[in-house]
This record gives C-alpha cells, structure tokens and sequence, in this order.
C-alpha cells in the first residue's frame, strides 16, 4: 500500500527529474540555438541545387547539437563569471543544481555526435564548418578573446555568423561569394547588438571583470562605434540584390529596415535615456530576423513564379 510519504518522495522525484532535464535544455542556450537554426535553414533554403529532406533535417539537428555543444562548454568554462552576473547566476552550474563535469561531458559528447553526424549523413564541407564554428566559439571567443580584450564580440562573433554557411554547404558542398554575404551581415550586427545588451548591463560586465566595450572605450565611444558598424551594415544588408542572390523589391525593403537601424544607433548616440540601449537591443532582434524572413519569403516568390 503506497503511503503518503512514499507520495511525497515520488513527487519530488518528478520534480528533480524534470529540473534535470530543464537544467541540461539551458546548457544548450535555446535563444542562441533558435538564431542558429534561422539562420541555417535561410542558407539551406537561399543555396543553388538540391537536398532531400533526410539530409535538411539531419544537417539542421548537427548544426543544433554544435550550437548546444558550444553553449554547454562555455558554460562549463565560464561558471566562475556567470556566478558574478545577475542574469546568469541562476543557470545551473554556479546555481549548484549541476555538476560542472556534467556539462563538460555533455558538451563533448554533442560535439562528437554532432560533427560525427555531419560527416556521414551530410558532407564533409558541412562538417569542416561546424567543426570550425564550434572551435572558435569554444577557443577562440570563450577562452581567448572574453576576458582579455574589448574587441571579443567583434572577433567573436565569426562564430555566430558561420551557420547560415554551414546550412548553404550542406546543400551546395561548397563556399560561395553570396554564402559569404549571409556570413558577413550576422557578423556585422553582432557587435552593435551586444554593445546595446552591454549598455544597460554594464555593472554585470564590470562586476564580473569582462572587458566589454562599455568599460574599456566608455559609454559615449561604444555609441559612436555602434553608429559606425550601423552604417557599415547597411550595405552589406542589401549587397545580395547586387549579386542576384534576392530580388531588387526585396532588397529596397531591407535598405528600408537597415535606415531604420541606423536611426536608432543616431538616436541612442544623442541620448542618455536608459530605455534607449534597450530599445535598439530589441529592435536589432527584429531587424536581423526580418532580414532573414526576407530572403526567404523572396526565394519562395521566386520559386512560385
């Protein structure tokens, strides 16, 4: 006869299992693998030639694990700054709900799995890629660049920008100049998007002693960097229109998001509101999104006429 205790602790069981499980989905950093995944189904979708579904899928769920794979180790790494942080402190290492060589273990096992599936189901140009992109999140950005030097997002963010290549390769097999483009607009915008996270976060940063922008040049330099990436974005944003890769109508309307852009990276650098860092923070979301949304609405009116 099951008693009340034995409820009681079957309950709480539930309950860790599910923390457990909820805790190992944060090591993967589902907001970062969500982009990364846009991101390489855009380069799926945008690369000439063909791909059956097996082979789509299989590349996006390798191009995932890389992604988590990354975000677990650093993570793993990391624990003593995020221990510092307001914002991070609850994930589940400096929290004590996980034991660091737990994640460290998820972490390599995603990595093999991952580069491992890219291999034998995709191709082996796919595979270089993620293998790189997950190398220089790991080592170049989290362990190299972060705590030594402002320009680590800058640097850094080849990383993030690498999946839509990936996604394009797992198609194509190759590296081309229009994959390039969608490599360099997502790193472009990194550095003006984290500076705008860094803004208004900038006692975390500095309470944790990681050299962002903010801290090192000051909050009226890192403004007027913002505008100048701003600006140097812009033509990138619309360069694929010249290239063939999206229609003219497509890319006006891109021309269009990017002014917009800028004028918040103008009005951020003319104020000293608090909301205006957090405002072009989630505007930059929107834009980089919309912008992807674009290509792929264009290819699929392309494909229907």
């Amino acid at each position: 006869m099951t008693t009340q205790k034995d409820t009681a602790k079957l309950t709480l069981t539930k309950t860790e299992i599910k923390s457990g499980i909820l805790d190992y989905a944060i090591l993967l950093k589902p907001r970062v693998m969500s982009l990364v995944l846009f991101t390489s189904v855009v380069g799926i979708v945008m690369a000439p030639g063909t791909i059956n579904l097996f082979t789509a899928v299989a590349a996006i769920i390798c191009i995932g694990m890389g992604a988590g794979a990354s975000g677990a180790i650093n993570m793993w790494y990391e624990r003593d700054l995020d221990g510092k942080m307001e914002r991070t402190r609850e994930r589940p290492i400096p929290a004590g709900r996980m034991n660091p060589n737990s994640a460290l273990l998820f972490g390599l096992t995603l990595i093999i799995l991952s580069i491992t599936a890219m291999v034998l189901f995709v191709n082996a140009i796919a595979a270089i890629l993620l293998a790189l992109t997950i190398f220089y999140y790991i080592f170049i950005y989290t362990v190299w660049l972060k705590r030594r030097t402002p320009q680590n997002i800058v640097i850094g963010g080849g990383s993030g920008a690498l999946p839509p290549m990936i996604g394009w390769a797992s198609v194509s097999g190759s590296i081309s100049l229009d994959s390039f483009l969608l490599f360099a607009i997502i790193f472009m915008w990194t550095p003006p998007h984290f500076w705008a996270l860094a803004l208004y976060s900038s006692g975390d940063y500095e309470k944790a002693g990681i050299p962002m922008m903010p801290a090192v040049l000051g909050i009226k330099g890192t403004k007027k960097l913002m505008l100048v990436y701003s600006i140097l974005l812009w033509p990138l944003t619309i360069s694929p229109t010249f290239t063939g890769l999206i229609t003219i109508p497509s890319g006006v309307i891109i021309g269009l998001l990017g002014l917009w852009f800028i004028r918040h990276a103008i009005k951020l650098k003319n104020s000293n509101e608090f909301d205006e860092p957090r405002a072009m923070f989630k505007y930059s979301i929107s834009y980089l999104f919309l912008i992807f949304v674009i290509f792929l609405v264009d290819r699929g009116v392309q494909a229907y006429l």
